[in-house]
């Protein structure tokens, strides 16, 4: 477990300031993280977000551009330039907007600064799900039973492939993600013309057609693996999440450890993936996302960055995850090693965003009231607060709550308090959806998979 870095540069590449590219409550979490490293942290804003918290509370902030995410909080060469003029020595990306960019990843270190993160190389082969899913074979992570190809041109192949994994088989777009470029086909009639849309909006979305096919699974659920590498060779692996409570394809409720899934099943897994980010060489944070059906796994692709929902495994891991990520990019070896990791208790999350419980549109305007719980075992990550403004420009998530109890039971009923809690007033948020699915039976005994939330929606508008 110490192979030399692909890059001896990288070992030791020690910085002061970090450059925050982002916004939001993750800006402000890893401004935290800087201060408690004692690192200065200076963070940029676009004019929508002149007046936003997490540039209060940054060391400096430099307004890079207008609301719109393409010319601020998208545009690589105004933050690069911004860097330089706060001296900022690296640059934390977040999570969404730049932070799986290869592109970005590289311009940051070739204007001579530390991108926080995992190269170009890791991000690139990583980004694509074809080359992922080669990596992935190769290092012996269970795959989506498919073809580690794009899907070529011509239809008899095509049809021969759907044909060999049997139907229904699932079109993804190659360098696709976030649920969209992605459709289900359950007989050989759709298939073409299925191909057809999924490859236009491949192109139009992501700026490549190229395509894979895998087999689809009926009700799977939707499992994460945590892991951390430094660039002296060393990977870890934090445990497990659950994150099948979905709504087309987006997160709204994460918990840690998976239930139900014995750690005699799952260690095998982990280390698989452990192995799989030695072989790349990659340095940081990142998870493997799984799909977990009848006691088997397939690998589905890896985001190769801080993921919205690393606080559940942060409170039953008890590692701070951000601190780990900044130490990586600094070239700091990895203290602990994978017998020093005990997972205990268990952990929820839940999504609170401003947007209509019923409908789920965006809701923007003025919070006119705010209280957030508090208590053992009760954290929330946010940035908003009374008089804050929500913004339309952006992302609907506004506050992160998270609970830990020493198991799922007591966690949920403490969750179920944290959420009776919470009051938003002035806007719309989804906690009524949040209460309601925390008195959900199947949920409470985990009886659900990837497309139970759905479901579980359709039957209440219906009641």
């Amino acid at each position: 477990m110490g192979e030399p870095p692909k890059n001896a540069a990288s070992a030791n590449r020690r910085f002061d300031t970090v450059l925050i590219a982002n916004r939001g409550e993750i800006a402000l979490r890893i401004q935290r993280a800087c201060r408690e490293l004692g690192l200065k942290a200076v963070t940029i804003c676009s004019e929508a977000d002149r007046q936003a918290p997490f540039g209060k509370t940054a060391d400096s902030v430099l307004c890079i551009g207008p609301a719109n995410a393409a010319k601020s909080y998208l545009n690589k060469d105004a933050i690069i330039l911004a860097a330089e003029l706060t001296g900022a020595g690296a640059i934390h990306p977040g999570y969404g907007f730049l932070s799986e960019s290869a592109a970005f990843s590289e311009a940051v270190e070739k204007a001579g600064l530390v991108f926080i993160g995992p190269d170009a190389s890791s991000i690139s082969t990583m980004g694509d799900k074809i080359s992922a899913k080669r990596a992935m074979i190769a290092a012996g992570v269970p795959c989506v039973p498919g073809p580690q190809t794009a899907l070529p041109d011509e239809p008899a192949t095509v049809e021969r492939t759907a044909q060999e994994i049997g139907y229904p088989v699932i079109i993804k777009a190659a360098g696709g993600g976030g649920g969209r470029g992605m459709r289900v086909v359950s007989e050989a009639g759709a298939l073409h013309e299925a191909i057809a849309l999924t490859r236009e909006e491949a192109r139009q979305a992501f700026g490549s057609p190229a395509l894979y096919m895998e087999k689809f699974l009926q009700h799977p659920r939707h499992i994460e693996i945590q892991v951390l590498c430094d660039v002296h060779g060393n990977a870890i692996w934090l445990g497990h999440r659950d994150c099948s409570m979905q709504r087309r394809h987006q997160k709204v409720v994460e918990e840690a450890p998976a239930p139900g899934i014995s750690p005699d099943l799952i260690g095998p897994v982990g280390l698989a993936c452990v192995e799989a980010c030695r072989q790349i060489g990659y340095r940081g944070v990142g998870t493997f996302e799984f799909l977990y059906e009848d006691g088997e796994f397939y690998f589905i692709e890896m985001n190769t960055r801080l993921q919205v929902e690393h606080p559940v495994t942060e409170m039953t891991s008890g590692i701070d995850i951000v601190h780990a990520q900044i130490n990586a990019a600094q070239g700091i070896p990895l203290e602990l090693r994978q017998d020093d990791i005990r997972c205990s208790g268990h952990s929820f999350e839940c999504r609170i965003n401003a947007e209509a419980p019923e409908s789920f549109l965006p809701s923007a305007g003025t919070i006119t009231e705010l209280a957030l719980p508090e208590g053992p075992g009760v954290r929330v990550d946010t940035h908003i607060h009374a008089g804050y403004r929500v913004s339309p420009y952006y992302d609907s998530l506004i506050a992160k709550l998270i609970v830990h109890a020493p198991t799922r039971a007591e966690a949920m009923a403490r969750m179920r308090e944290a959420l009776a809690g919470t009051r938003v007033e002035g806007i719309s948020t989804n906690l009524p959806f949040l209460r309601a699915l925390f008195e959900d039976e199947a949920f409470a005994r985990g009886e659900t998979d990837i497309h139970y939330l759905e479901k579980w929606l359709k039957q209440r508008r219906a009641a």
